[in-house]
């Protein structure tokens, strides 16, 4: 969705419950997950893969042109799955206990991250420089459910790692990061917390009591 926003594309969307999905969608999304691209008659799926179809069909290109520095951009994208379990298991861990265990494995997540954008990234405010790339946009979903956790949690985790914290800001105030999801999203990512039986969803019925 990010990429597709940032270079201007037009689409439309067809958003699916994960929790009930329909036979359509597991019959074009043979891991069963979202994003699933279709293009014409065919179908794309995998975010990575996704992500650089686009880069390769439509301009402007958000991958760096020099291929070393493409290649570092691409290890660091493919870093996303452990950064991002890193990160949820604070947010969906079940006691305050258990998340602040789970800050021990964010700390380490959040340490590679500021080591990449000392000496892989450009000079920010985003990985690549001053225009979005894709590893911005691998990263920024994650990064805008954290903060959105963490406005209950009150971990105030990022602080402690100025360069991630400001990439982060710069990410959510991108205007293909901002309203990339459904206006709908806040309230059902609310509502996962408490089907999950989460700590944080404790904190957000305490505050609404």
């Amino acid at each position: 969705m990010i990429a597709l926003r940032a270079k201007s594309v037009t689409f439309e969307t067809t958003y699916v419950n994960l929790r009930e999905k329909p036979d359509w969608f597991l019959k074009i999304s043979p891991h069963g997950k979202v994003p699933v691209l279709q293009v014409d008659d065919e179908i794309l799926f995998e975010s990575n893969a996704i992500a650089e179809y686009l880069d390769e069909t439509v301009e402007p290109r958000m991958h760096p042109a020099d291929l070393i520095t493409r290649a570092r951009h691409r290890a660091w994208t493919d870093f996303v799955p452990d950064f991002s379990s890193g990160l949820s298991g604070v947010y969906y861990a079940k006691t305050k206990e258990a998340s602040d265990a789970a800050m021990e494995m964010a700390h380490k997540r959040l340490e590679r991250i500021a080591y990449a954008l000392e000496h892989h990234a450009e000079p920010g405010p985003y990985f690549g420089g001053d225009k979005l790339c894709l590893v911005d946009c691998a990263y920024a979903p994650f990064f805008q459910r954290f903060l959105m956790a963490d406005d209950l949690l009150g971990t105030k985790l990022l602080d402690e790692y100025p360069s991630v914290k400001a990439w982060a800001e710069a990410l959510m105030a991108h205007p293909a990061v901002d309203g990339s999801v459904a206006d709908v999203f806040p309230a059902e990512f609310a509502a996962n917390l408490e089907r999950r039986g989460t700590y944080a969803a404790t904190l957000m019925q305490q505050a609404a009591e």
